[in-house]
Protein backbone atom coordinates (compact mmCIF):
# COMPACT_ATOMS: atom_id res chain seq x y z
CA UNK A 1 0.00 0.00 0.00
CA UNK A 2 1.31 3.69 -1.00
CA UNK A 3 1.63 5.56 1.79
CA UNK A 4 -1.43 8.31 1.14
CA UNK A 5 -3.41 4.78 1.29
CA UNK A 6 -2.33 4.24 5.35
CA UNK A 7 -2.28 8.01 5.98
CA UNK A 8 -6.25 7.83 4.56
CA UNK A 9 -6.82 4.69 6.34
CA UNK A 10 -5.33 5.96 9.97
CA UNK A 11 -7.26 9.69 9.34
CA UNK A 12 -10.62 7.32 9.58
CA UNK A 13 -9.34 5.43 12.30
CA UNK A 14 -8.70 8.68 13.45
CA UNK A 15 -12.13 10.32 13.25
CA UNK A 16 -14.05 7.51 14.28
CA UNK A 17 -15.35 7.35 17.71
CA UNK A 18 -12.78 6.43 20.26
CA UNK A 19 -11.50 2.71 21.04
CA UNK A 20 -12.03 0.01 22.21
CA UNK A 21 -15.15 -0.88 20.32
CA UNK A 22 -16.78 -3.89 22.51
CA UNK A 23 -19.21 -6.47 20.95
CA UNK A 24 -21.66 -7.02 23.13
CA UNK A 25 -24.37 -9.79 21.83
CA UNK A 26 -27.56 -10.79 23.79
CA UNK A 27 -27.43 -14.77 25.26
CA UNK A 28 -23.46 -13.99 24.69
CA UNK A 29 -22.41 -11.07 27.07
CA UNK A 30 -25.73 -10.25 28.60
CA UNK A 31 -29.26 -11.64 29.35
CA UNK A 32 -31.44 -8.71 28.50
CA UNK A 33 -31.23 -5.97 26.53
CA UNK A 34 -30.47 -5.59 22.78
CA UNK A 35 -27.15 -6.20 20.59
CA UNK A 36 -24.61 -3.34 20.96
CA UNK A 37 -21.02 -2.20 20.56
CA UNK A 38 -19.79 -0.13 23.68
CA UNK A 39 -17.41 2.72 23.10
CA UNK A 40 -14.43 3.54 25.42
CA UNK A 41 -13.82 2.22 28.22
CA UNK A 42 -16.18 1.37 31.24
CA UNK A 43 -14.91 3.65 33.33
CA UNK A 44 -14.85 6.05 30.06
CA UNK A 45 -18.02 5.31 27.85
CA UNK A 46 -19.08 7.36 24.90
CA UNK A 47 -22.10 6.47 22.78
CA UNK A 48 -23.43 2.45 22.33
CA UNK A 49 -23.73 1.46 18.76
CA UNK A 50 -27.24 -0.25 18.56
CA UNK A 51 -28.19 -2.44 15.39
CA UNK A 52 -31.81 -3.18 14.58
CA UNK A 53 -30.74 -5.96 12.02
CA UNK A 54 -27.18 -7.44 12.11
CA UNK A 55 -25.72 -10.58 12.45
CA UNK A 56 -23.31 -11.48 15.63
CA UNK A 57 -20.26 -12.02 13.53
CA UNK A 58 -20.55 -9.01 11.45
CA UNK A 59 -21.04 -6.72 15.06
CA UNK A 60 -17.96 -8.56 16.22
CA UNK A 61 -16.01 -7.76 13.08
CA UNK A 62 -17.16 -3.98 13.14
CA UNK A 63 -15.86 -3.56 16.76
CA UNK A 64 -12.94 -5.32 16.30
CA UNK A 65 -11.58 -3.33 13.28
CA UNK A 66 -12.10 -0.52 14.95
CA UNK A 67 -9.31 -2.01 17.35
CA UNK A 68 -6.95 -3.65 15.23
CA UNK A 69 -6.99 -1.40 11.70
CA UNK A 70 -4.69 1.24 13.26
CA UNK A 71 -1.89 -1.56 14.74
CA UNK A 72 -2.05 -2.88 11.30
CA UNK A 73 -1.48 0.22 9.53
CA UNK A 74 1.34 0.80 11.98
CA UNK A 75 3.08 -2.17 11.47
CA UNK A 76 2.47 -2.27 8.08
CA UNK A 77 3.96 1.63 8.33
CA UNK A 78 7.19 0.07 10.41
CA UNK A 79 7.80 -2.63 8.10
CA UNK A 80 7.89 -0.56 5.12
CA UNK A 81 10.76 1.60 6.81
CA UNK A 82 12.30 -1.22 7.58
CA UNK A 83 12.30 -2.19 4.13
CA UNK A 84 13.34 1.00 2.61
CA UNK A 85 16.05 1.77 5.56
CA UNK A 86 17.55 -1.74 4.58
CA UNK A 87 17.10 -0.60 0.32
CA UNK A 88 14.50 -3.61 -0.11
CA UNK A 89 12.03 -2.54 -2.57
CA UNK A 90 8.33 -3.14 -1.94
Amino acid sequence: MEARELESIINMCDKATKSPWNSFIEGRNHESGSNFIMTGEENDRDYDIEFFNIRKYDQDFIAMSRNQVPKLVEEIIRLQKILKDNSIPF
